[in-house]
């Protein structure tokens, strides 16, 4: 099998990224159509992080983070390391060290579907991290991998230059030619969220802003001021 680290991708334009992120994971996964969410397992680890960059893509041998070095080399300001294994692992493959050499890159934060360990001190450092553990088991650096080739992070296919979309509500992964679309929708759809949250807040029920007493009428849902002594 050939491994490979491929230094150039192509990476969506900055103001894109920054509207994306602006939008947060909720919104412009609505805004998608409901694509692109990596699966829960996979969580903040810094509490109010919000993160939007071009995915650099690493495939690692679990419990080996030979290839997370490697990538740093690629990284330009602005990305997101995201990280896979080519088998399930919990290994913390990632700590303050390689924190220090991705900020040095401008590196935004990191995504993995793996571990990370000293987490007191990233969150010290404030860099953002989602992982799928928190495990003080140690790697080594000895086997190959590739770096920037198609991975799968928690069941989402990432491709090299993804937009990433990282906040407390998860991770988001967009292809770069659906970026520019889902940012328009997006800023719809807060606008539109903006209108309903003060109607809402000046005291209209969301079953009659959004309609739904005739579809409650329609599914057979009965209003009583009691419950019937013979229902059930």
């Amino acid at each position: 099998m050939a491994h490979y680290v491929v230094r150039e991708i192509d990476r969506a334009p900055d103001a894109v990224i920054a509207a994306l992120g602006e939008a947060g994971v909720a919104t412009a996964h609505e805004a998608a159509g409901r694509i692109g969410l990596l699966g829960p397992r996979i969580r903040a680890r810094l509490e109010g992080a919000a993160i939007a960059g071009s995915a650099v893509t690493v495939s690692c041998h679990p419990g080996d983070n030979l290839m997370i070095h490697a990538a740093v080399e690629v990284c330009r300001p602005g990305d997101v390391l995201v990280v896979t294994t080519t088998s399930d692992s919990t290994d913390g493959m990632f700590g303050d060290l390689l924190a220090n050499s991705l900020l040095s890159r401008g590196v935004r934060g990191l995504v993995i579907d793996a571990g990370v360990r000293d987490i007191a001190t990233l969150r010290e450092m404030g860099f953002p991290v989602w992982s799928r553990a928190v495990h003080a088991q140690g790697t080594v650096k000895a086997s190959p991998g590739s770096v920037n080739i198609p991975v799968v992070a928690a069941g989402q296919l990432v491709n090299p230059g993804d937009i990433v979309v990282a906040d407390d509500d998860g991770v988001l992964v967009l292809p770069i030619t659906r970026g520019e679309e889902v940012a328009a929708a997006a800023a719809a759809r807060l606008a539109n969220e903006e209108s309903k949250r003060e109607v809402l807040a000046a005291g209209t029920l969301g079953v009659d802003l959004y309609s739904l007493r005739p579809l409650l009428a329609e599914l057979g849902v009965q209003y009583v001021d009691r419950l019937p002594r013979d229902a059930g």
